[in-house]
């Protein structure tokens, strides 16, 4: 790539749990450049840093000051809640709920289970105060608060050595005044410790929900402020002063200040990233329903794109055992969070997830992983355990010279000694029987995964398109698209950084709603108007304060529906009608029978039906890149050919699985180019493995278009 004066630039990085992505994209011509560093796990600044710093030096041509923004992806808020590093924090609540999070909902993610165990409370029982106070579900006061014992907890935590407090009472959502003052005497007594107050957090009922969010917020704020920090200074120190923006969980972006103010909403931050590249680039394709298939080195991930948008929940857990479809609200393990996120299922089966053999003599592959230190035994970090990579590497499905670009060398012989004494020899097989079997084992969680986000919604795989990348991805994703039944996949270029791709293909997003519980045939319409138009204002606010980097805001309502009497409620977009009014009414409650129907199979028409809460989404669009067209050097595929290798296939009984296989190096495939499995495509960060009995076929943008023999 060539740098020239006028050029703008952006950046997008990922963190992930081996690797740390960083993709550079010249907004004018749409060229991608990109970096890859192993993920410095005691310091994930410094691994964020080193792979834009590795950017730029590719190209000393584009300068700092030509870099529009800089986007990241980060799994912070989600390792502190899980490695149980939260920070110190206090939780202020009305009188007599004291024990609402030890509480919590009483539920179990799984009914038979008699060894489960509850996470522990992020706030331990002595660090809950129980202020005097109560407003009714209408918001008017029933007992007014008391300022002495306020007064006295707010010593009490000032006492205690907090580094953040949460403030949840009952009914809030309806009116914040009691929440409010008390989080004026905390911040005039503690002026340096983050509050958060779950009127402003989340402002919906349900307290223990709305309480659980806060607490998440405010538990992992200062970390996560630390972390922007740190970044932000060390882009600094690099010339970088353009705006840093941070991936929600949603799928938007917000700025790096929101972010350390509100991190809850960054809590599934990673994922989400590469579940925009995929519906992006499925719509730039012309596929918009897709399924997205992400597999790094530590987990894999698959969610469903529709009509070009990932599908969004606020039913869920982190922190949890992984789990999808487990029952309302996302199971009962974890921690539960009521703010926008990608659905997706997540499950420990990555590149360096390790392979074992239990205690009844069966192989079984993760939930544990190597990650980057010390990763799978062939990186010759130290790792004795074999994982899926040294699996692949003694299957000849991976090149010992080139991997990473040729950046790392792996050690074929000791994975191959590895996978020999923990796994073959315990089983009597030999080493490939054993690698291919460690490569089944992963392969059939993974398909699992994909029909949990197909064919658990409803959804026939063989109506979508998968589309696959992450470093690892394109080694399984053809094997997983012939056992899901699903007849098409799609790799990008530049599959091992796609999520850091997907970051700046998204668009600045600020979350807002609002609790009504009332029956349509009884609201006041002119209610929702002024709600509708309280939250846009407030969104307008926030946009401007916040949205440099983006365009106009543009506002997405929706409205969250059930039927009178049901405990759970569905989200359903808004009619496109100027004028709130009977008709936009009877519009609204067809979408939500259509919507309950295709969710639960059944519609009640003659059913009454609840409002229950109004969602707005304030979206300041940022223009996209455009992708880059391969030039024209004719349609034969030859001219990739690096030679052969035998691989392993196990359709090939003939000649016991060991196949002599073209390679091919991607960065010379030409548009056009048509071949046929079984074969080997290699590039910088990520290499795929096509099946035999599958086609493969360059678009006009170097993506590889793969299709099954039928």
């Amino acid at each position: 790539m060539t740098g020239t004066a006028n050029a703008q630039f952006r950046i997008g990085v990922d963190i992930g749990g081996t690797f740390t992505d960083a993709t550079l994209v010249d907004s004018t011509t749409g060229q991608v450049t990109t970096s890859k560093v192993l993920t410095t796990s005691s310091d994930p600044a410094t691994g964020f840093i080193q792979s834009v710093q590795k950017l730029l030096d590719l190209d000393d041509t584009v300068r700092p000051d030509a870099i529009e923004h800089v986007v990241h992806a980060t799994t912070v808020a989600t390792n502190a809640i899980i490695e149980g590093k939260t920070a110190k924090t206090a939780f202020v609540t009305t009188e007599g709920f004291r024990d609402m999070l030890e509480i919590a909902r009483q539920i179990r993610p799984s009914l038979y289970d008699l060894q489960f165990e509850k996470p522990p409370p992020l706030v331990p029982r002595q660090l809950c105060f129980e202020v005097p106070e109560r407003l009714d579900a209408k918001g008017k006061v029933v007992t007014p608060l008391d300022e002495k014992a306020l007064a006295e907890v707010v010593e009490r935590i000032a006492e205690s050595g907090v580094e953040a407090v949460a403030v949840c009472l009952l009914h809030s959502y309806r009116n914040p005044d009691h929440e409010q003052r008390i989080g004026k005497a905390i911040a005039a007594r503690l002026p340096n410790i983050i509050i958060s107050l779950s009127s402003d957090v989340v402002p919906e009922f349900r307290e223990y929900l709305r309480a659980s969010t806060t607490v998440i917020n405010s538990a992992v704020a200062p970390i996560v402020s630390t972390y922007l920090a740190s970044i932000t200074e060390k882009l600094h120190a690099a010339d970088i002063t353009s705006e840093l923006l941070v991936m929600q969980s949603s799928g938007g972006v917000y700025p790096a200040k929101a972010a350390s103010d509100n991190p809850v909403f960054m809590v599934e931050s990673g994922p989400a990233a590469g579940a925009v590249a995929a519906a992006s680039l499925g719509t730039a394709l012309g596929f918009p329903n897709v399924i997205s298939f992400d597999m790094g080195g530590t987990t894999a991930k698959a969610s469903l794109i529709r009509n070009g948008q990932p599908n969004i929940t606020k039913d869920y857990s982190v922190g949890g055992a992984a789990q999808s479809g487990t029952g309302a609200f996302g199971g009962a393990s974890g921690y539960p969070i009521r703010t926008p996120v990608v659905d997706l299922v997540e499950i420990g089966a990555g590149g360096g997830s390790i392979a074992w053999v239990d205690s009844g003599g069966a192989l079984r592959v993760g939930p544990h992983s190597a990650g980057a230190d010390p990763g799978p035994v062939c990186y010759g970090l130290g790792g004795e355990e074999p994982t899926i990579t040294d699996a692949n590497l003694v299957l000849g499905r991976l090149d010992p010279t080139y991997f990473a670009g040729g950046e790392m060398s792996l050690d074929l012989a000791a994975a191959q000694e590895a996978i020999r004494n923990h796994c073959a020899e315990p089983l009597g097989l030999t080493t490939e029987e054993a690698a291919h079997g460690i490569i089944e084992i992963a392969n059939t969680a993974m398909v699992n995964a994909l029909r949990l986000v197909s064919v658990q919604r409803g959804h026939d795989p063989r109506d979508f398109l998968l589309v696959a990348f992450g470093g690892a991805g394109p080694a399984h994703a053809v094997r997983l698209a012939e056992q899901a039944g699903i007849p098409r996949v799609l790799i990008p270029l530049g599959p091992g950084t796609a999520s850091a791709l997907g970051l700046l293909v998204t668009d600045m997003r600020m979350e807002g709603s609002s609790t009504l519980i009332v029956r349509s045939d009884e609201i006041e319409l002119s209610q929702i108007s002024s709600e509708f138009e309280r939250l846009e204002n407030a969104g307008r606010e926030a946009h401007h304060v916040a949205a440099s980097a983006s365009g106009d805001p543009i506002f997405e309502r929706a409205i969250e529906m059930r039927y009178w009497g049901q405990s759970f409620e569905l989200s359903v977009p808004a009619p496109a009608r100027d004028e709130i009014d009977q008709a936009w009414m009877n519009e609204l409650t067809e979408s939500f029978h259509d919507a309950h129907e295709t969710a639960y199979g059944f519609r009640a028409n003659d059913e009454p039906v609840e409002l229950v809460n109004l969602r707005l989404t304030t979206v300041g669009k940022i223009a996209r890149p455009q992708m880059r067209k391969l030039e024209s050097t004719g349609t034969d595929a030859s001219i990739a050919s690096k030679g052969e290798r035998p691989v392993y296939f196990a359709e090939t009984p003939e000649t016991k699985g060991i196949v002599q296989t073209v390679v091919y190096d991607r960065s010379k495939l030409p548009a056009g180019a048509v071949f046929n499995g079984p074969a080997i495509i290699e590039e910088p960060d990520a290499t795929a493995v096509i099946q035999p009995s599958w086609t493969v076929t360059v678009d006009q943008f170097g993506n590889l278009s793969i299709e099954h023999n039928s």
